[in-house]
C-alpha cells in the first residue's frame, strides 16, 4: 500500500475524530430505536429461528406436530472422533 501524504493523514485523523465524537450519539439513537420498536411491536412476526441440525419435519410434512418436542441431538461417538456424517452421505 502506498504511503499516505500529510494531507491524507490529516483528513483521516479529522474523519476518525468526527466518528469518535458521533459514536456515543449514534449508540443512543440505536438504543432508543430498538426500545421503540420493541414497544410498538413486541413480537416479531417475521422472525424465523434457524432449524437445529438433523431431520426435523417441517409444516405440511408427515410427522410434523406443532406441540411436539424437537428430537435430541445425536450423541458424540465414544471413540472421541467427533460427529460422523449421516449414513448414506
Amino acid at each position: 500500500m502506498a504511503r499516505l501524504t500529510p494531507t491524507q493523514i490529516a483528513n483521516r485523523d479529522r474523519i476518525e475524530a468526527v466518528i469518535g465524537l458521533a459514536a456515543p450519539f449514534l449508540d443512543v439513537v440505536l438504543g432508543v430505536g430498538d426500545r421503540i420498536s420493541r414497544i410498538v411491536e413486541p413480537g416479531d412476526s417475521e422472525y424465523y429461528p434457524i432449524r437445529p441440525g438433523g431431520q426435523v419435519p417441517l409444516p405440511g410434512e408427515p410427522g410434523y406436530a406443532e406441540d411436539a418436542a424437537l428430537p435430541d441431538p445425536a450423541p458424540e461417538p465414544a471413540d472421541g472422533t467427533g460427529p460422523h456424517p449421516p449414513s448414506g452421505a
